[in-house]
């Protein structure tokens, strides 16, 4: 019988943490409601948590999770590129796809770049500093991919043809990120699709 429950495993406490942390936090997002404003709860429970996690739990210095400037000649010209590149792209799908102008035209406004920042700071630390950088210490740049999987997911219930991207994006973005050491240049790139994108569907209306 001891036999039989001598599963012989070993398990790694931060990959653990990282897992379950990373898991119920979008659990939490999806569910709950913490405060009266959704993008204040997004910056807690993606930027201020995970930043608490690691300084507090894994005691380690947050620039070795992409919370730094990084190479900055080498993210302002990765941003430049991707944005020159996906403008047109953005532009075309946000004004022809019907499911993504539905969703996105209500969301203009004077304050709409201000809310996606908030939105996204948080949203790529924890993709893109805390998960990749997390697992990169273990799964070395397979992590890109770890890191893409849930980010993908995470975008179910919005239109299809974004979600479908985010798998692929999420390593793009995760790249910019693994390239530069840090999850600034990634959150730039982000902040320009989602604004731009809120953009091209409200220049329907």
């Amino acid at each position: 019988m001891k036999k039989l429950f001598d599963f012989n495993v070993k398990f790694d406490r931060e990959v653990v943490a990282l897992t379950i942390v990373s898991t119920l936090l979008l659990m939490i997002d999806y569910y709950q409601r913490l405060t009266p404003v959704k993008v204040i709860d997004r910056v807690a429970l993606y930027l201020i948590i995970p930043l608490g996690i690691i300084v507090f739990a894994f005691r380690r210095p947050v620039g070795e999770y992409g919370f730094q400037w990084g190479d900055w000649k080498a993210g302002l010209a990765l941003t430049g590129l991707v944005v020159l590149i996906g403008a047109p792209i953005l532009w075309y799908v946000g004004r022809n796809d019907p499911a993504m102008v539905a969703y996105y035209a209500h969301q203009s406004g004077p304050a709409a770049a201000l809310y996606t920042f908030l939105d996204l700071i948080g949203w790529e630390f924890f993709f893109r500093g805390f998960l990749l950088f997390g697992y990169a210490r273990y799964f070395g740049a397979n992590a890109l991919w770890l890191a893409a999987v849930p980010f993908a997911l995470a975008h179910i219930s919005k239109p299809a043809l974004e979600t479908y991207s985010t798998l692929f994006g999420g390593v793009l973005f995760g790249l910019v990120a693994w390239r530069t050491r840090s999850f600034v240049y990634p959150f730039l790139i982000h902040w320009f699709v989602s604004t731009f994108t809120i953009v091209a569907a409200a220049s329907l209306r």
